[in-house]
């Protein structure tokens, strides 16, 4: 059987807007036609926590379809699992999940250049956006996560553009195997030393460097429930 290359279902974007106590921009909704993409992510997009969101390493963020099913058939009456965007992305893709991505990976999209810089730590906003108090614990344990981009070139893309991969020069560290390392609490230094030497954003150079440090984890509270 045929199987269909990788494609960009849908671009989105969003405004900061309220969200519980918070101000977010996880509210994205679909642009249609080539939609200009710049160094810090695309024209019009916003995002409320600029520490955890945003900047050059998470320029933009990519979503995979398919887990859509996975969350419709655990949430049937959750009407945002309907469409793209209920997790914030900014590029809802087909063809594609954490396991089949790397770190490092460098992609063409359109005529823009992207790097992926690392997955997704989902934060409290995903309890708040869908009303469930282990929304994020659950993105978390399953690896449906997503992952980020920076920009190297900027240009323009668009819903339907393939994205070519122009290289991969770490393939034996896919999205999907750092975050099991992080979910699983993995604190063995002969696994961990080996982290250090990829391109890691400074949050996940900092997360690794300190569990190879002390041998603890992190404390998730913050992140998971917006306490602590």
């Amino acid at each position: 059987m045929k199987v269909s290359p990788p494609r960009v279902r849908a671009v989105l974007i969003g405004g900061r807007a309220p969200l519980g106590p918070v101000l977010s921009g996880i509210d994205k909704h679909p642009v249609s036609g080539p939609h200009a993409v710049a160094l810090l992510g695309l024209h019009g997009d916003e995002q409320g926590d600029m520490q955890a969101h945003g900047g050059v390493d998470k320029a933009m963020h990519v979503y995979p379809w398919a887990h859509y099913a996975r969350w419709r058939e655990r949430y049937p009456a959750q009407t945002l699992f309907e469409q793209p965007g209920a997790f914030g992305e900014n590029l809802s893709i087909d063809g594609l999940d954490e396991s089949e991505v790397c770190i490092g990976d460098e992609w063409r999209i359109g005529s823009v250049r992207l790097v992926i810089t690392q997955g997704r730590q989902p934060c409290y906003r995903l309890n708040l956006r869908f009303g469930a108090r282990d929304m994020a614990a659950q993105v978390q344990q399953t690896l449906r996560t997503g992952w980020y981009l920076r920009v190297l070139e900027p240009g323009r893309l668009a819903a339907g553009d393939e994205p070519e991969l122009l290289r991969r020069p770490h393939p034996d560290w896919s999205v999907a195997a750092l975050l099991t390392l992080i979910r699983d609490r993995v604190v063995d230094a002969e696994i961990l030393a080996p982290v250090l030497d990829l391109p890691l954003t400074p949050s996940w150079r900092k997360l690794f460097t300190q569990r190879l440090r002390s041998a603890a984890v992190e404390d998730w509270t913050r992140r998971l429930d917006g306490a602590g």
